[in-house]
């Protein structure tokens, strides 16, 4: 599992000008079960993404089409965890140690 956190570095307008594609985007991979969850960080500098996984380039790949990095107004930090422990809800996605 990843947690996926951009970070703009363009004005606010610039990304308010991008978002509606970019939330297009974020559709389409929950729509094919990629993401788990996602949002706007506060104080509102980019977001975060909780993203199903086991391959990071794929991760990557995956995160150059996203209209914001295309755009050049966000950078990605990729986090890789294993989610050994979940809330009941997200008992499926539970993951085992190697």
């Amino acid at each position: 599992m990843f947690v996926l956190e951009i970070t703009y570095s363009a004005s606010a307008d610039r990304v308010e000008a991008a978002l509606p594609e970019h939330l297009v985007w974020v559709d389409d991979h929950f729509a094919i079960g990629t993401f788990l969850a996602s949002g706007p960080k506060n104080p509102r500098d980019g977001g975060v993404i909780l993203a199903l996984g086991d391959d990071r380039a794929k991760i990557e790949e995956m995160l150059a089409s996203d209209p914001f990095v295309v755009a050049g107004i966000g950078e990605y930090t990729i986090t890789e965890f294993l989610a050994t422990r979940t809330a009941p809800a997200l008992a499926d996605y539970r993951q085992q140690r190697p």
